[in-house]
């Protein structure tokens, strides 16, 4: 008996892979925040694709002066949630309408 249709799973299974395949690099990475780490190096994290959470040990206004500008000139966004900074680039979105 028959199941009405005719089901591809190598065709499905090689779609799924390749329709994965631009995000499977992607990671959350953790640091801390106190200036001793370089902004652009932070930046090139973003830029690359990568979402930050960044303890903030210091003036956060002060030790995310430049990496604001530098994320937010590329459509990426900073969101300070409690002690944490979270950085994330343009097409990654943070929801904060739970807070």
């Amino acid at each position: 008996m028959g199941n009405g249709f005719d089901l591809d799973l190598q065709t499905v299974e090689q779609e799924i892979t390749d329709e994965g395949d631009g995000d499977a690099d992607r990671r959350i990475v953790l640091g801390v925040l106190d200036g001793t780490t370089d902004e652009r190096e932070w930046f090139e994290t973003v830029d690359g694709g990568d979402v930050l959470v960044l303890a903030v040990e210091g003036d956060l206004s002060e030790l995310a002066a430049d990496l604001a500008q530098l994320v937010k000139e590329r459509g990426g966004q900073l969101v300070h949630f409690r002690e944490f900074l979270v950085v994330t680039p343009p097409d990654v979105t943070v929801d904060s309408s739970r807070l």
